[in-house]
């Protein structure tokens, strides 16, 4: 009987299991009512609020797990119905339909689901919508709803900017001791953006491992192992981690073991994630004999301007740094950087449905790129979680012609 096709496992993912489970149960676990909740969005102050003494609950990270195990398309209708639009961010509405219904992964991992907030902080430098999403919790539970608002399309990152951000993120500390009920420990606060910058470092020296040919890891496993990046950065499990992490993918470089057996072409995956479509995509580009070998998404988790000696510039440079925030030039050359770095053949574009502001095939990107660098390009519809935005056969086609081309 042939052996199905599929991605390789790793001996890593049993430690992050650990460090995730525990993660889940200081959230949710016995004993958990103790600790005080502060909801934040993936780049927003995590650092600040770890210092606090909060234990930190990201709902993107939910959102992706809605999409994941498929359940987001039951839940969004929901929140359609509440008001929210289908057009609107579809981690938004998968979130919110499941607080509406009651039902989400979590009740199938033990917990009664996601944890209520003591107080809510986002910062707009993804989209406004983070902002609208913590707003409805700030009204069902009557807590504060706190936040930072970002310059978007941004060229150079110049002083004024991060003046301005800072201001803003200092400006969080009052509210945030109220809710807290303490004060901020200055030596906490850098020891905590220390521990962050650490993981930043491991995490991009992970993602960096694909340079290599064969490539060890794929943008499919990245969406998997960015998981402490995401909700454990200032922690010292997210250093731990990517320490086990890291010396396994060098083994793999050693040994010639790539995540793809007889890779032939290398390509750049350009947006979000298609969650609940993950493993099919990976088993197809496996077959494809095709390495996803870098992506935007996976390397957005990268802060090298955290700086523990300048704590409230360090963050507000490091979070406006981020590609989502920057404007098509500053962008385009920021891929060609990736293209060069990972050797790949091409590129594709998702673009979603419901997450314009992260997807960059609607202003003719792609056929600047292509005129720049002779790369190819493919450009797929589909959506981050809303999975009826997605035609399955037609990506499945395209993604072959695109191979094909590059074959060429």
């Amino acid at each position: 009987m042939a052996e199905a096709v599929g991605p390789k496992k790793f001996a890593a993912t049993a430690v992050m299991k650990e460090i995730m489970d525990r993660y889940f149960n200081r959230l949710m676990g016995p004993g958990a009512e103790g600790n005080n909740i502060a909801y934040c969005t993936s780049v927003g102050p995590a650092e600040l609020l770890i210092a606090l003494g909060f234990e930190v609950y990201y709902p993107e990270n939910y959102g992706a797990m809605l999409g994941s195990s498929r359940m987001a398309t039951d839940m969004i209708p929901l929140a359609n119905a509440r008001g929210y639009s289908p057009d609107i961010c579809s981690y938004l509405t998968s979130d919110i339909g499941s607080y509406l219904k009651g039902e989400g992964p979590f009740r199938k991992m033990g917990f009664a689901g996601p944890p209520k907030a003591d107080v809510l902080v986002y910062n707009t430098n993804q989209c406004r919508d983070v902002k609208d999403w913590f707003e409805f919790y700030g009204r069902e539970w009557e807590v504060p709803c706190v936040g930072i608002h970002t310059p978007r399309a941004v060229g150079d990152v110049d002083g004024a900017i991060i003046d301005t951000v800072s201001r803003q993120t200092e400006a969080l500390v009052k509210p945030l001791e109220a809710a807290a009920g303490r004060r901020l420990d200055m030596d906490r606060f850098k020891e905590v953006i220390a521990l962050s910058r650490a993981c930043t470092e491991l995490w991009k020296a992970v993602l960096l491992t694909a340079a290599n040919h064969p490539a060890p890891l794929s943008f499919f496993d990245g969406t998997i192992h960015m998981g402490p990046a995401v909700v454990l950065r200032g922690t010292q499990d997210a250093v731990d981690y990517y320490n086990v992490l890291l010396p396994e993918l060098r083994k793999r470089i050693a040994d010639g073991v790539g995540a793809v057996d007889g890779e032939k072409y290398r390509i750049y995956w350009e947006g979000m994630p298609i969650w609940g479509k993950l493993k099919n995509l990976a088993v197809q580009f496996i077959e494809l004999k095709t390495a996803v070998v870098a992506s935007t998404y996976c390397n957005s988790w990268i802060f090298e301007d955290l700086d523990p000696d300048n704590p409230f510039d360090g963050m507000a440079r490091a979070y406006t740094n981020i590609f989502i925030c920057r404007d098509d030039r500053w962008k385009e050359e920021y891929i060609r950087r990736m293209f060069r770095t990972f050797n790949v053949d091409g590129i594709l574009y998702h673009n979603a449905k419901t997450c314009p502001n992260n997807s960059n095939s609607s202003y003719s990107m792609p056929q600047r790129l292509q005129e720049k660098t002779g790369k190819p390009f493919v450009i797929i519809d589909g959506d981050l979680n809303d999975l009826r935005c997605y035609s399955e056969e037609q990506s499945r086609t395209n993604i072959e012609a695109f191979v094909e081309q590059l074959s060429q």
